[in-house]
């Protein structure tokens, strides 16, 4: 297995393959391992939690290595602490603090990006008010560096002060008006050549 790498990132994976635990993996436990960093990275900046997720890939990575889940966990923690330059519940911790000390105005402003949802699912192909609405809450989170939980928490919250209505009953309204009407359409497309067929054996 051969993982593609942030050209940023590359001297802390050096770090990580001579750490104490990577020097002991073979090349492809080590990408193995690097790879559950990155799930387990994404699911902390996604919900800030971690701890179930690195149970279950530590278990997976230790059922076909000689080493037990524990090992496996040790591993993972180290090669993510390697490779991110902190522990998870450092990052956890970091995003949390961050979230805590945003403004008044930067906690507002999430509302520019919970009516940029609109435009997504408007003129978007195919593209529904959760898988808009799931874009915009990342954009937001990596530009304040909080998780994606809260910027949808803080888009939420910020659309119903500002438009006075429930943000996710404004999304089933973009959705029956915009997204539906796609699939509807695509439905039907895909039903025609198959009502052809059928009138053809007749």
């Amino acid at each position: 297995m051969n993982l593609t790498y942030d050209p940023k990132e590359m001297e802390r994976v050096a770090a990580a393959r001579e750490s104490f635990s990577g020097r002991l993996l073979t090349n492809s436990q080590f990408d193995e391992g690097m790879t559950i960093t990155g799930i387990i990275e994404q699911e902390i900046k996604k919900s800030g939690v971690f701890k179930e997720k690195l149970q279950d890939f530590s278990f997976a990575y230790a059922r076909t290595e000689k080493f037990d889940q524990m090992k496996a966990e040790t591993i993972v923690r180290d090669l993510f602490k390697a490779r991110t330059g902190m522990t998870m519940n450092q990052m956890r911790e970091r995003l949390k603090a961050n979230e805590e000390a945003l403004t008044p105005e930067q906690k507002s402003g999430a509302v520019i990006y919970a009516r940029a949802v609109e435009p997504m699912v408007r003129d978007g192909n195919k593209i529904s008010f959760h898988r808009a609405a799931a874009h915009q809450a990342q954009d937001m989170a990596a530009n304040l560096d909080i998780t994606e939980l809260g910027a949808k928490r803080l888009m939420s919250e910020a659309f119903k002060l500002q438009q006075g209505r429930d943000f996710y009953e404004w999304g089933k309204d973009l959705d029956t008006q915009y997204y539906r009407p796609q699939i509807e359409a695509e439905e039907q497309r895909a039903q025609q050549p198959r009502q052809q067929s059928l009138s053809l054996s007749r």
